[in-house]
């Protein structure tokens, strides 16, 4: 089987303009995502899927393989399937898994990517799969920025939100669960999601795997057991900084 991991990443984040290239200790954000994925052993190529030639210039530089994409995509994933193709046509290679990895997960384990793509090798009916970190704070509750999930008894989202899910009242007795943007697809189920029009809450909650449920079908979620914090704010990139310090990363 061949794993291909595709970092998806731009410089106009609405949120936070040119945050795949803010530093965190002395190195871009995008670099320190590239390079841990890269350490994977499970991976038979890492690359990068950017609209934009600084990026793809950083890259270039540190040794590591980037590929220019449109700039009219809404949706990482669209990003990452157009890459896919171009990879493919120019390695002459098929790849069977595409483990889309977000450009704002600078604390990405290598391990991480094999907790991602267990559950499609272990179950051939499983066509996506997204890692569930655990939310142990009421503050990363209440953020907007972090996704919520919620799961059925197998394991599969039942839906996501940027609003805290489960309700407030509870949250003692389920436990908390957020997305973490590490999200590995069978190659032909990425194609075909990019072919599904976009749904309704899908939009109003900019979430990707919303797609997926609204059309019907499964996003089954694999637990990590790595701290992760994504970046989605200038208050974030010195919060990560601070853990990744403290962790020694």
């Amino acid at each position: 089987m061949k794993i291909i991991a595709l970092i998806p990443a731009r410089m106009g984040s609405s949120r936070f303009p040119g945050k795949p290239m803010a530093l965190i200790l002395g190195k871009p954000m995008i670099g320190h995502v590239y390079e841990r994925v890269a350490k994977s052993n499970l991976l038979d190529l890492v690359a990068v899927a950017t609209c934009d030639q600084e990026i793809y210039d950083y890259i270039e530089s540190i040794g590591g393989t980037a590929v220019m994409t449109g700039n009219h995509h809404e949706r990482a994933s669209d990003r990452c399937a157009e890459a896919l193709l171009e990879l493919e046509q120019v390695n002459k290679t098929r790849y069977d898994v595409v483990v889309m990895v977000q450009g704002d997960e600078p604390m990405t384990h290598p391990d991480m990517i094999a907790e991602a793509v267990q559950p499609l090798l272990d179950d051939p009916e499983v066509q996506v799969v997204n890692l569930l970190g655990r939310i142990n704070d009421t503050t990363e509750f209440e953020d907007r920025n972090c996704i919520k999930v919620v799961c059925d008894l197998n394991s599969n989202a039942l839906y996501f939100s940027r609003e805290p899910i489960p309700t407030r009242s509870k949250v003692d007795e389920v436990p908390m669960g957020k997305q973490v943007c590490i999200i590995p697809f069978r190659r032909d189920y990425l194609l075909e999601y990019t072919r599904l029009a976009p749904t309704p809450l899908e939009v109003v909650e900019s979430v990707d795997m919303m797609r997926v449920l609204e059309h019907g079908m499964k996003v089954r979620m694999a637990p990590t057991i790595h701290q992760t914090q994504a970046v989605d704010t200038p208050v974030d990139l010195k919060r990560v900084e601070r853990l990744m310090q403290s962790l020694n990363a």
